[in-house]
């Protein structure tokens, strides 16, 4: 498995820690000092995140949004959790950079996959906002993309949840856990790991992906040293 470059994936809702909305700033510091460990490793890294802690631009159709204005909100969340990470990080030393889908300097520099790269391979931590950019596509897709386009090796989904099981395992005590599964299987059996483009992008561009329990500390280190955490998915 190659793990010289990955993309990572982070809810919105992790970032929320123990509060009810928002940036809870214990569990900001405690993902970029994991982050910061095996930035030390040599391993080069691309962040996209959620923005659920701040604004979910699907629910907001309850509340009278229009659709793609929701969704823009929404992607507007994840360049504030962006901002948040990226200041936490020059805050510990660690060089990072945010890159927006959409124009929005100065707030960060408008994404290409060149950028990224060149700033990658200076070893810097490039931190992707604004979801794809346009409405209707969720940040897990926006991850996807990212990782596909920045060539990374993996994508690691950091989520609550040790890995993926067959029914959630906060509501089915039952559930029993997957070490490895492929994205057909996910598919098939209509498993909610991530959306339906998300997996189809990830299956079709061979790009594996790793569903791991990113709050307990010291995961995110033991996946990059090769030990066997959370679930791995497959073409």
């Amino acid at each position: 498995m190659n793990y010289k470059r990955i993309l990572l994936k982070l809810s919105g809702e992790s970032l929320m820690g123990e509060k009810q909305y928002g940036i809870d700033e214990a569990r900001l510091k405690q993902y970029v000092l994991q982050i910061g460990e095996i930035t030390q490793m040599g391993v080069q890294i691309g962040i996209v995140t959620g923005g659920g802690n701040i604004f979910r631009g699907f629910s907001g159709l309850t509340k009278g949004y229009d659709r793609v204005k929701g969704d823009q909100m929404g992607m507007l969340a994840t360049v504030i959790n962006s901002l948040a990470l990226s200041s936490e990080f020059h805050s510990h030393g660690i060089k990072s950079d945010v890159l927006t889908a959409t124009g929005m300097e100065p707030v960060g520099e408008y994404y290409s996959k060149q950028k990224a790269i060149n700033l990658l391979e200076k070893g810097h931590v490039v931190i992707i906002a604004g979801g794809t950019g346009n409405p209707f596509f969720t940040t897990d897709t926006a991850a996807a993309l990212r990782g596909i386009e920045i060539e990374a090796g993996i994508m690691l989904k950091g989520t609550r949840v040790d890995g993926i099981y067959t029914a959630d395992p906060e509501k089915d005590p039952a559930a029993t856990k997957f070490d490895e599964i492929t994205f057909d299987e996910i598919y098939n059996r209509n498993l909610k790991v991530m959306d339906l483009t998300a997996i189809t992008m990830c299956r079709d561009n061979n790009l594996p992906l790793i569903v791991f329990d990113m709050d307990t500390v010291g995961n995110l280190k033991k996946i990059m040293s090769g030990q066997k955490i959370g679930t791995i998915v497959h073409k």
